[in-house]
């Protein structure tokens, strides 16, 4: 058996803001062990269930946060970017299952440090489904016929989780009080039962069905400024709807989906040198 984690930070046991999670912060050092440790106690409990392989893609900011040293040693590790793509790279057909840990809810929604991908999204869509982070890369994993088996962060990410992949197992480390303020377990608790509920989630994986994506899905992501629009609406084939900031994208599959989002989010933080 072969599984995928995609980590990333903000959803991470007991991180309350960004002073933790962004690497010029005076935190950051201890966000990166807080990190480390709830995706060991992950690989751990995959391990405990039988895992013959792990891959483990750090899928945070700039991607290089995971401290590799420190990582179980039976893992492997993709760092750094630039990545195609991004917090699913090195995910394929050939994995059982994948687990998103440290995930945090998407833009405009409760949840700590809240967004999807950038601060200038309010929203994303494909097709009908408004999706953040973790909806975008469970379609991709679905692509690939991949069911998202665990999710672990914070409790509302948890719950668009539930949303989003029937009988998915989730893990909520941290309870949002608002934006910048959390309730959390002890990371030794969290890292006990992270490490339990990956076992659990691998046993049960035959009740979790892939979150297939569309064939043609339309992409519309909604900018919190007409500039930031303007600029992801410079990539070719995209479309800005008239009289919104929403800029809309036909795509031939979830993949091309999902390297346009990346494109256009990119261009779109350039708005604030205009």
């Amino acid at each position: 058996m072969k599984f995928y984690l995609s980590m990333d930070m903000e959803g991470v046991t007991a991180l309350p803001d960004y002073t933790y999670v962004n690497s010029s912060e005076a935190n950051y050092e201890r966000g990166r062990s807080l990190m480390t440790g709830d995706a060991n106690a992950i690989i751990h409990g995959a391990f405990d269930a039988g895992a013959e392989s792990f891959l483990v893609n750090d899928s945070h900011s700039k991607m290089n946060n995971l401290i590799a040293e420190d990582l179980h040693e039976e893992a492997e590790l993709i760092t750094g970017g630039v990545k195609a793509y991004s917090m699913v790279e090195g995910l394929d057909d050939s994995f059982t299952g994948a687990l998103f840990a440290g995930y945090h809810a998407r833009a405009g929604q409760k949840g700590v440090m809240s967004h999807a991908m950038i601060f200038g999204v309010r929203s994303m869509w494909i097709d009908d489904v408004e999706v953040g982070e973790l909806g975008l890369n469970a379609y991709v994993a679905g692509f690939y016929g991949v069911p998202v088996l665990l999710v672990a962060g914070d409790d509302c990410a948890c719950r668009e989780a539930q949303a989003l992949i029937p009988n998915v197992t989730t893990v909520a480390v941290k309870e949002t009080l608002s934006r910048s303020a959390v309730k959390t377990m002890h990371p030794k608790k969290a890292q006990r039962l992270l490490r339990e509920k990956t076992q659990q989630a691998i046993q049960r994986k035959q009740l979790v069905q892939p979150l297939v994506p569309p064939e043609r899905p339309a992409l519309r992501i909604e900018f919190t400024n007409y500039g930031q629009a303007e600029l992801a609406a410079m990539m070719p084939g995209t479309e800005l709807e008239q009289g919104t900031t929403i800029v809309r994208y036909e795509a031939k599959n979830i993949l091309e989906a999902y390297r346009a989002m990346l494109v256009m989010t990119e261009l779109a933080m350039q708005a604030k040198f205009c």
